[in-house]
């Protein structure tokens, strides 16, 4: 006797399976993304686990999508671009600001060697704990509910540091936990646009560039937007 349930399961992971690749395809090498340890990360990791399950048929689109208390899943090209500029070689110690659904911490665990995420809504970082630690089995991410604005000075230095949500300027605070030879990636602008920041540090010197126009929710916090 046939087993339903994992009969629908099974079509479920080939129908996701598909439309994973078909992201890959068209919405991430078609748009530059170039790296194929980045594009392999992204054929791994189920998005559709990371978005709401009214969402589900939308979870491969190239949109950002809600996932309450006013905050959003990334657009799949924006969390690829940013993890390319990144400039990953495997080692890397990562500091996350702004742990949303968990997908792009999924993401980086893959391609770095430990994963730091800090996110101020506790309700957020526990349903990313249940889905990152607890059915995804990941081993090298740590989550810490916190003003992301402070970063995390009790395990810095950091290799890399992303923040997936807009700040009016790059904290202090955060360029004080870069390790000589790091990278931060931030949208930095006002609240309803900004621009892709990148700032190296070189012994004491920062050095910044840009890499176009982004939207993200605003980073609220001591150190960025005031709630």
């Amino acid at each position: 006797m046939y087993n339903i349930q994992l009969i629908m399961r099974d079509m479920g992971k080939t129908r996701f399976n598909s439309e994973r690749k078909q992201m890959v395809a068209d919405h991430l090498i078609k748009r530059g993304i170039t790296e194929q340890k980045v594009l392999d990360a992204f054929l791994k990791v189920p998005r559709h686990m990371f978005v709401e399950d009214v969402f589900q048929d939308r979870a491969y689109d190239d949109h950002p999508l809600p996932i309450g208390v006013g905050q959003t899943i990334s657009q799949p090209y924006m969390v690829a671009f940013m993890t390319q500029v990144l400039q990953l070689k495997g080692t890397e110690r990562v500091m996350e600001i702004g742990t949303g659904s968990g997908y792009q911490a999924a993401i980086l665990s893959g391609l770095v060697e430990k994963v730091y995420s800090v996110e101020r809504i506790k309700k957020l970082s526990e349903r990313a704990e249940n889905i990152l630690l607890h059915e995804l089995k990941y081993k090298n991410i740590v989550l810490i509910v916190g003003d992301g604005s402070y970063g995390l000075p009790q395990f810095a230095p950091f290799d890399r540091i992303i923040v997936t949500a807009g700040s009016p300027d790059v904290p202090k605070t955060l360029l004080s936990q870069l390790a000589d030879g790091g990278r931060l990636v931030l949208p930095q602008g006002d609240r309803y646009s900004q621009t892709l920041t990148i700032v190296d540090k070189k012994g004491d010197e920062f050095i910044t560039s840009y890499e176009g126009g982004c939207v993200f929710v605003p980073l609220i916090g001591k150190y960025g937007w005031k709630e």
